[in-house]
């Protein structure tokens, strides 16, 4: 199997989306990815227990790719053999009333991860300068001072956007959360192959929407402001990966690897030492309990 190098998927410092690649196999086959798929997983679920114990740090994992780009299988594969209760998931959607009258970080806020856990952002805080940057008009249901028609929807509007959301993410970094940012870049014809899937085959038809295919019609410009965002909020407190992902299974494995690789690092997380007096009377405490039987 090819050796995985982080780096080679790690935005630094700019990219353009159109020169990278959308197909990884690794040079292994689909049995071979899902083996080495198997230990990482139980590596990650080891190393969230290890997270738990020492309570200082959060992890969160933001998703984001085209539609059928594979967050949701890549969500339950990569984190099948961690603890259910280690990893909370949030898919966020079209904004509910209640979070129109916050700011657009407020639901993202309330949503991290505590310390201890995996946070997963499957679609993510940068919905706010992706689907609103195609679609304007959504920010008027923000109801912003001075934002009275999307004439007053500017570059200066999003380049203040995008500081907002570095400074978001330098300020949870800075109280322990690790942010790790992947982007699941699909080429067109793969999406097409996936939504015609959907069609058919019965048991996938719940899962389209006719939006998908005027979505679509706007590839081109979701590509632009995808490469913009990237490009403007890759920082070394918060990187963003961009993942080849025509192969799921690939794409699953490259992610797994670059979390347990990029988490290793922490030499600090650790489980904490047992207390002196406990730890000299483990054998009194062994031998109270094996008298009982």
């Amino acid at each position: 199997m090819k050796k995985i190098d982080i780096a080679s998927y790690k935005i630094v410092p700019s990219i353009k989306l159109s020169d990278l690649k959308t197909s990884e196999n690794l040079d292994s086959t689909d049995k071979e990815l899902k083996k080495s798929l198997e230990k990482l997983r139980k590596d990650l679920g080891d190393f969230q227990n290890v997270l738990y114990a020492h309570g200082k740090y959060a992890v969160l994992i933001c998703l984001q790719g085209m539609d059928t780009s594979g967050k949701d299988s890549l969500v339950r594969e990569v984190f099948k053999d961690c603890n259910v209760r280690g990893v909370e998931t949030y898919s966020f959607k079209v904004p509910t009333e209640l979070e129109l009258d916050h700011d657009y970080l407020w639901r993202h806020y309330i949503a991290l991860p505590p310390k201890g856990k995996f946070g997963v952002f499957n679609r993510t805080h940068y919905e706010n300068v992706l689907v609103t940057k195609v679609h304007p008009e959504y920010i008027l249901n923000e109801n912003i001072p001075n934002i009275n028609s999307v004439a007053d929807i500017d570059q200066d509007f999003w380049n203040k956007r995008y500081e907002q959301i570095t400074n978001f993410e330098q300020h949870i970094s800075d109280n322990g959360i690790l942010v790790f940012k992947f982007f699941l870049n699909i080429s067109k014809e793969e999406q097409r192959q996936r939504l015609l899937r959907r069609l058919r085959l019965q048991q996938k038809n719940w899962k389209f929407s006719p939006g998908d295919l005027k979505e679509r019609t706007l590839w081109d410009d979701y590509q632009q402001c995808y490469e913009e965002a990237i490009n403007n909020t890759s920082t070394s407190n918060a990187p963003w990966f961009v993942i080849p992902s025509d192969n799921k299974n690939a794409s699953r494995l490259i992610v797994a690897t670059i979390l347990l690789e990029s988490l290793k690092k922490y030499k600090d997380i650790k489980e904490p030492e047992l207390d002196d007096k406990i730890k000299a009377n483990i054998e009194i405490y062994k031998s109270q309990l094996e008298k009982e039987q």
